[in-house]
């Protein structure tokens, strides 16, 4: 969701500084709808890059593990840490509103189909309706028009929202708002869903223009129309008065020539800015799943002679991951039981994060332990001795049908009371 926002900003910045203002109402629409869709597509898509030589490899990096100083169980830091965190908030919220936004739309959509069983007769798609303040709109191939306007009045609203209709329209207002119940986050989808809005009434208004209507009596009969009042927020409003203004500006602007249509070649450098922009961050010293903060490491010292089992170099990725007795809650319990805070290093008040990173070889035993990110001589050295503690894996892990070394992390953090 995130990623998408971020395609959504690039591809709205590229329609509001060279697009917004041209009269190619097709266009703009079509633009508008591949911004939506690209932007559901795009994140994924992965690009293969070289990996620099310099990046260190982390592999699987699980949580954070709490050493204290007292001698009460460690074990229970673990609960404490991974019960609950920033981005279970985030994600709670995120719900809350996907929930509110969701529910509003099935309210809407329920009320119109409400309106269209209680007024509709036969096969007729006009449906004159009364007690909403709004002169008239078109969805689900049926166009509204308030029962208090003149004979004059209702024969152009139902020309124009015909208009609607023949280019299906509420389509596109059903997908962005779609889209909006889970981008209700983004300012973004907000904006692209009133240009949408205010494309969908020019396009309209030009095709009536075209067919004879004046542009005086037309813009008289939008101006007649004007007042605040409530309307659905997924029909296509024929007198929503922020748009008046604008859609009688653009009935007497000069028509832009095809030669804008150049301008679309714009969005393509911003594709690539963005995907590279997320493939930098996919690179980052922060692993995605791993909810803590990795410095450059420093030069780690020598550590013990292990022997290497294996001569393949461990991966990052696989298919399927060691497992451990217990799986990854019993590794970390056992780390957590088994580590002991360095009398000497608490009597110097020395406390910090350590990580240790480690390969679980094809035979499930631990092999290859280093320090990533040190601290103390004392700490480094209590964070190995547990490590070379490690019982074997009960399975190794597995690359394409095959057991290959795996990388895995730890952090363990020492803190004094």
């Amino acid at each position: 969701m995130i990623k998408m926002a971020i395609y959504l900003a690039g591809f709205f910045l590229v329609y509001w500084l060279f697009l917004n203002r041209d009269t190619l109402y097709s266009r703009n629409r079509v633009y508008i709808l591949f911004s939506l869709i690209a932007s559901l597509i795009l994140p994924l898509i992965t690009v293969q890059t070289v990996r620099p030589l310099n990046m260190p490899v982390f592999g699987r990096v699980l949580s954070e593990i709490f050493v204290s100083d007292t001698d009460i169980d460690n074990s229970s830091s673990i609960t404490a840490v991974s019960g609950f965190s920033i981005y279970k908030l985030v994600f709670i919220v995120y719900i809350a509103g996907v929930l509110f936004f969701g529910l509003k739309l099935i309210f809407d959509i329920a009320e119109l189909i409400f309106i269209i069983g209680r007024n509709k007769t036969g096969r007729n798609r006009i449906i004159m309706f009364h007690g909403l303040n709004t002169s008239g709109f078109s969805v689900f191939g049926h166009i509204f028009v308030n029962d208090r306007l003149t004979q004059e009045e209702t024969k152009e609203i139902i020309k124009h929202e015909q208009n609607h209709l023949s280019h299906n329209h509420s389509f596109d207002i059903i997908l962005i708002e779609l889209l909006r119940v889970f981008q209700w986050f983004n300012p973004v989808i907000h904006l692209f869903s009133r240009s949408l809005r205010a494309v969908h009434e020019f396009q309209a208004d030009e095709e009536c223009i075209s067919r004879g209507i004046s542009v005086n009596n037309y813009q008289k009969l939008l101006m007649n129309q004007v007042f605040k009042s409530r309307i659905f927020t997924i029909s296509n409003s024929f007198s929503n008065p922020s748009l008046i203004k604008k859609r009688m500006i653009m009935m007497t602007k000069k028509r832009s020539g095809t030669l804008a249509n150049i301008k679309l070649l714009m969005v393509l450098p911003v594709i690539a800015a963005v995907m590279v922009f997320i493939s930098s961050c996919s690179q980052s010293n922060k692993p995605a799943d791993a909810g803590v903060e990795i410095a450059p490491p420093p030069p780690p010292p020598p550590p013990p002679p292990t022997g290497d089992i294996s001569s393949d170099p461990p991966f990052v990725e696989v298919d399927e991951l060691p497992v451990f007795k217990g799986g990854e809650a019993g590794l970390m319990k056992y780390i957590a039981d088994n580590t002991v805070y360095p009398e000497n290093a608490k009597t110097k008040g020395i406390q910090g994060k350590v990580i240790v990173r480690f390969a679980v070889e094809t035979d499930g035993s631990v092999d290859k332990i280093s320090i990533l990110k040190g601290v103390d001589p004392e700490l480094d050295s209590e964070a190995i001795r547990v490590v070379q503690t490690l019982p074997a894996f009960e399975k190794p892990g597995i690359k394409d049908g095959k057991a290959v070394p795996v990388w895995f992390a730890i952090p363990i953090n020492y803190a004094l009371k």
